[in-house]
């Protein structure tokens, strides 16, 4: 059996508003992060992050964060692509705090890896639809860094 392996496919900087806290609720505490754009570049294209988007963050535990980002990318072409990406985000308790309050944090302190999926009509990429993704990501206070790789 051949073992996988990870082609780079896109590079983001997504921009990032204020958290909108919405509280402890029976699955932990709930916040939704608005995405206010950002860029990205990939194997041969470019393109942005739409504004509109967000990242329903769900802390579970005081070492764990479930994150649920749904966004909209545009390329320099026009084709758009709606990206879903769940994500786990493991540190320990007072880093959790620190991105919490917003405060930059070393991220070879933080374990954040995402699966994100991908829609859209456009033929040129059709492709990235029919393929399994896996990225990292670093989150930074006004920011997130994502890096995607094709599973092939």
């Amino acid at each position: 059996m051949m073992l996988p392996s990870f082609e780079p496919f896109a590079s983001l900087k997504i921009t990032v508003d204020d958290p909108l806290e919405v509280g402890v609720t029976q699955a932990g505490v709930r916040r939704v992060i608005p995405i206010t754009g950002g860029e990205v570049v990939g194997n041969g294209w470019r393109g942005q992050v739409l504004s509109g988007g967000a990242d329903f963050q769900l802390i579970v535990s005081p070492r764990m964060a479930e994150l649920d980002a749904r966004y909209v990318l545009e390329t320099e072409s026009g084709d758009r692509i709606y990206v879903v990406n769940r994500a786990i985000r493991v540190a320990e308790p007072e880093v959790t705090r620190k991105l919490m309050r917003g405060e930059p944090v070393d991220p070879d302190l933080i374990y954040f890896r995402c699966t994100p999926r991908f829609e859209t009509e456009s033929e040129s990429f059709k492709w990235i639809t029919e393929s399994l993704f896996i990225g990292t990501g670093v989150r930074n206070p006004d920011s997130v860094e994502l890096h995607f790789y094709r599973v092939s």
